[in-house]
């Protein structure tokens, strides 16, 4: 968790040289607009730059990682709190936006279905479990940014009263403690379930008993 953040435009381009696509500036500008909305507080340029850092430190352990680092500009491309359809939407932007690039229609098919796991984050191979444990790489965070990461997700659902938010929250995290496993890959469970659980166990403290 503690890389330096990727440059977002110099990352895009890096990975369409990879892929041997074209170096469509705008539609990363339009990604890049769609990850900067308003309503964003954790699901924001900051989680775009963690978890790209993250396929950074681990892409050895993927065998498509450049579809994976699609996959992740697009993951939550479309964020609407209120919304249950987000991944769905953002699959589909993915699936009608890169054939344009010129990338393979099997391959803007797997991105897609890459990032429609991310609803249910159930994973179906291995590079579909790396995506996720990506996306939750936040709950092994260094206490600070954990701490962070619960006051943007509060903020996102400001909307929200406070009794409501907090019940309705603590139930989430306590599923995620009764999980037999928090992260599908080996190598990020050794690495990140102590820690994850540690920081699940105080904010659920945090939250008191309701």
């Amino acid at each position: 968790m503690s890389a330096e953040a990727p440059d977002l435009r110099a990352a895009w381009l890096a990975t369409c040289e990879a892929l041997a696509v074209r170096q469509d500036m705008t539609l990363c500008e339009q990604l890049l607009k769609a990850w900067n909305e308003p309503q964003r507080h954790y699901h924001s340029l900051q989680h775009l730059r963690e978890c790209l850092a993250t396929l950074a430190r681990c892409r050895q352990l993927a065998r498509e990682p450049e579809l994976l680092a699609l996959a992740l500009w697009f993951h939550d491309a479309v964020y609407d709190p209120r919304a249950p359809d987000n991944e769905a939407r953002s699959a589909d932007w993915a699936r009608a936006a890169l054939p344009a690039l010129g990338l393979a229609g099997e391959a803007c098919g797997r991105v897609a279905r890459l990032v429609l796991a991310t609803r249910d984050h159930l994973a179906s191979d291995a590079d579909m479990g790396l995506l996720l444990d990506m996306d939750l790489a936040i709950l092994a965070a260094p206490a600070e940014r954990f701490a962070e990461y619960e006051g943007q997700i509060r903020a996102e659902f400001a909307f929200v009263p406070e009794p409501d938010f907090r019940a309705g929250r603590r139930l989430i995290l306590q599923g995620f403690l009764a999980r037999e496993r928090l992260f599908v890959t080996e190598a990020m469970h050794a690495a990140w379930d102590a820690r994850a659980r540690a920081n699940l166990r105080q904010a659920c403290e945090a939250l008191g008993e309701g």
